[in-house]
């Protein structure tokens, strides 16, 4: 439920950019969303936009403006947090690349990663942009996702909606060079502090060295660690 600070333009504004997030639009359905007269919707809406907080194109549509990223991105990331402290534990327990995955719509991007001091790895530096198509991380990612994205996803996917349902049982998923050849993972989901999957932990490297069933070396000590965020979430 929206809240209202008493501060008469302030609470407009947050109108304006709220009926803009809910869709992009012009500014007659804008004015039709806030029931604001056409002048004080333009004026807020220009003003919003000299702060980037929106933007306009050509055809004169309202979107979120870029200025909101760069506030976002200051927050601190409570996932990231948690992983930083149980990333390297599992690093040193299989002496392998570890990861944190979360869904950004038809992709995915590492919030957290560690990597091996020594040896080959399969390097994956935060911030990295991954396909939802493929890899262990994806799998877990779309065995947890609404059922309207998991159909989106599976039909440019190289798994099905049956292997989702059995990673969905085991509680962990494997691949063996489908990101990368020659190179095999491991993914299990993490939960929020109310049980909803909102990330994927991976082990990942080398086949010859991690093997065909990563699965079979790391599940526990992978569930494991899934659950250390999850606590510290």
């Amino acid at each position: 439920m929206r809240q209202y600070s008493g501060i008469g333009v302030l609470d407009k504004a947050m109108t304006v950019l709220h009926a803009v997030a809910e869709q992009p639009c012009v500014l007659s359905d804008l004015c039709e969303r806030t029931g604001l007269p056409r002048a004080t919707a333009h004026r807020l809406a220009v003003g919003l936009e000299t702060h980037q907080l929106l933007a306009r194109d050509d055809a004169g549509i309202w979107t979120l403006g870029p200025g909101l990223a760069k506030l976002a991105a200051n927050l601190p990331d409570p996932l990231a947090e948690a992983a930083s402290s149980v990333l390297p534990r599992l690093r040193e327990t299989t002496d392998e690349s570890v990861q944190v995955y979360r869904r950004d719509g038809d992709r995915r991007v590492c919030v957290a990663s560690a990597e091996p001091l020594t040896g080959l790895r399969d390097t994956v530096p935060v911030g990295a942009v991954l396909p939802m198509t493929r890899g262990s991380g994806a799998k877990v990612l779309a065995a947890w996702a609404d059922v309207h994205t998991q159909r989106a996803l599976l039909a440019e996917a190289g798994y099905t909606e049956r292997q989702l349902a059995e990673i969905r049982k085991r509680g962990w998923a494997q691949s063996v060079a489908e990101r990368e050849p020659g190179v095999a993972s491991i993914s299990a989901p993490i939960r929020d502090s109310s049980g909803v999957v909102i990330a994927a932990i991976s082990v990942s490297g080398p086949v010859d060295r991690i093997g065909r069933r990563p699965g079979v070396r790391w599940a526990a000590d992978l569930l494991a660690a899934a659950e250390a965020i999850h606590k510290r979430l």
